[in-house]
Parts: C-alpha cells; structure tokens; sequence
C-alpha cells in the first residue's frame, strides 16, 4: 500500500484535522516520502530511539506512535532530536503520529481499551478540550470496591516496573468511572461536575491528592505508558485488516 494511502485511511478514522488546533502534538505523518510503498508497519506508544532502532530492526516501512517528535515545531535536528531523525531517514523509514486523536476515538482510544478492561456500559465521551473530547465514561457492570477496580487495573494493564496507585477518597463503592488516559488530572474537576465516583487516568501531578481529598472522589493512577498502549494497539489490528504486515513494539517505562 501506498504511504498516502494508509496515512488518508488514518487520518479519516482519526479525524486528525479535527484536532489540528487543539493539540501541540504535529498529528498525521511526520517523517517520510508520501510516495513511499508500506508493505511493514510497526506500532508502539512513544516515537523515541529504542523503538525506531527497534523498527528499523524488523525491516519495516513505517512507525506508528500515540508520542512523536514535533510538539509545536522542530527548531534545531540537534542532539536527541538528530539521534531520533537520523535513523528514520537512513532505514528509509517513515513516521506517523496521533496523540489526543487517538486519546478521543470512541472505540480505538486508549480511555476506550481501558474502558474494555473495566467493563463499563452506558458509555459517553468525557474530558472536553475545546468542540472534542479525549476520553470517555461509563457504568460499571455491577459495584465495585476500589481496591478490587485498582487490581483489576493491574492485572490487566502492562505496568511493570510501576505500580497502579489508588487515592481512596471516594464512595465505598464504584459505578460511575471517568476515564482519561496519560496525564489526566487536570480533568479532576469535569469528573466531580459529571457526579463519578472515580477517574481512572495515568499519572498525576502533586496536586491532586488534596483536590481529590477535598472532593471525595476516587483517583486512579495506573500509569502513563500502560493507560496509553489501547490505541496504537487498536490501530495495529485496524491496519492488519488492511492486509498490511504489522509488528507490535512494547517498550514500557514503569511511569
């Protein structure tokens, strides 16, 4: 298949350009000749040189990441941003990125793989940024106590080395869960408006222990990396139905 081709067919599912001005992320194809034939795409959560050394490796045409390398524009191909570039260019290896679209997709997202894990009915999006969203909420199929929705989470989530962490503030029981990938406390507020019980993201800033306190609500922190490997999977089995040969990267940080 054609790279141009594959990158419309992402774009489309996407909706990249619906988030073009919403997300310092440079979505879309980053590196590479659009006239370039893909007959290998390797899919991995963070556009970094562990997994482009590791793609270049397995003889593939393209590398599709949920974290790329432009935030806002590349001013200098110095340092880690040339030890990055340099070997895409030298394995003729092409780069496509999605990070809030992929955050936001109702059924290839990462709140959607992780909505899966728990179950959740009655979904709908959550976590507005700006006319998007960039994650969803649900229903648990029954109550749950919280330390049994934080083991669910880990045994099913690839946290190792870390831990899933839970700030046990809330009810004693869950059924309303927010669900918003990465670093996603900053929607802790949408979260208590929307009447949950918990919100389930990756990592979190300092802050939201007492603001959770404060508000009596759950906070679960399950990790950045392992909250955010739903969509590029998703997109890998979406782009094997295409007939295209896939390989799957799994670098995890622990964080």
């Amino acid at each position: 298949m054609q790279l141009t081709e594959l990158v419309d067919r992402l774009d489309e599912e996407l909706r990249t350009d619906d988030y073009a001005d919403l997300d310092a992320s440079a979505n879309g194809l980053q590196v590479g000749p659009p006239e370039a034939e893909i007959e290998h795409v390797a899919f991995a959560v963070d556009g970094v040189r562990e997994t482009i050394d590791a793609a270049a490796d397995a003889g593939t045409d393209l590398l599709v990441t949920h974290h790329g390398l432009s935030w806002g524009g590349i001013e200098r191909v110095t340092d880690r941003q040339y030890g990055r570039i340099a070997p895409l260019i030298e394995h003729d290896l092409a780069l496509y990125v999605s990070h809030l679209p992929l955050d936001g997709h109702q059924e290839l997202g990462n709140a959607a793989g992780v909505a899966d894990v728990l179950g959740l009915t009655n979904r709908e999006p959550f976590g507005e940024l700006g006319p998007e969203y960039v994650g969803q909420r649900g229903v648990a199929p029954e109550p749950v106590a919280p330390d049994e929705l934080r083991d669910r989470l880990a045994a099913e989530l690839d946290t190792d080395p870390g831990d899933v962490r839970l700030l046990d503030f809330g009810p004693d029981r869950i059924e309303n869960v927010a669900v918003l990938t990465g670093s996603g406390t900053d929607w802790l507020d949408e979260a208590v408006d929307a009447g949950v019980d918990a919100l389930v993201t990756g990592e979190g800033k300092g802050k939201v222990y007492h603001e959770a306190k404060e508000a009596d609500i759950h906070v679960v922190l399950a990790g950045h990396y392992a909250t955010e490997t739903f969509g590029v999977r998703a997109l890998q089995a979406l782009v094997d139905g295409w007939g295209v040969e896939t390989t799957y990267l799994d670098v995890p940080t622990g964080l």
